[in-house]
């Protein structure tokens, strides 16, 4: 292993859905599977979605830059041109964004790119860009 990949295991109520959302529209590549879990390669890292309706339950949400973001969410820092596709491919689908990309804290230190969607299970995800990766940390 070259680096360190994390892993993360999530509740969802439907796995054709979620091999639906994860699979064809976000492109990650299923790996192993059984009857109430399925594993996805999210750019080398590894998630889990696992069949557990009763733990699908909505975030609580805490104001950052204006907007209400969810606490609890997961999801990738992207070179901003594959974030701009990913954000076109969603729209395209009709997939409904919490928060539509926009440009967060612009002209500021950590500057960056960001958009939120919830799976069909309603866990949030969040996609992050940085035009300087040196920034990701940026006070």
């Amino acid at each position: 292993m070259t680096r360190p990949r994390f892993h993360l295991a999530f509740p969802v109520n439907d796995l054709a859905a979620a091999r639906h959302f994860y699979g064809e529209l976000l492109g990650c590549r299923e790996g192993r599977s059984s009857a109430s879990w399925v594993d996805f390669d999210l750019h080398e890292h590894q998630i889990v979605a696992h069949l557990a309706p009763e733990d699908c339950k909505a975030a609580a949400v805490g104001a950052v830059d204006g907007k209400q973001v969810p606490v609890r969410h997961f999801g990738l820092l992207l070179d901003w041109a594959d974030w701009e596709v990913l954000a076109a491919r969603l729209k395209a689908a009709g997939q409904d964004f919490i928060i539509d990309p926009y440009v967060r804290f612009e002209g500021e230190p950590g500057e960056q790119g960001t958009f939120f969607v919830r799976d069909p299970s309603g866990n949030a995800l969040e996609f992050k860009t940085f035009r300087d990766e040196a920034q990701v940390f940026a006070s």
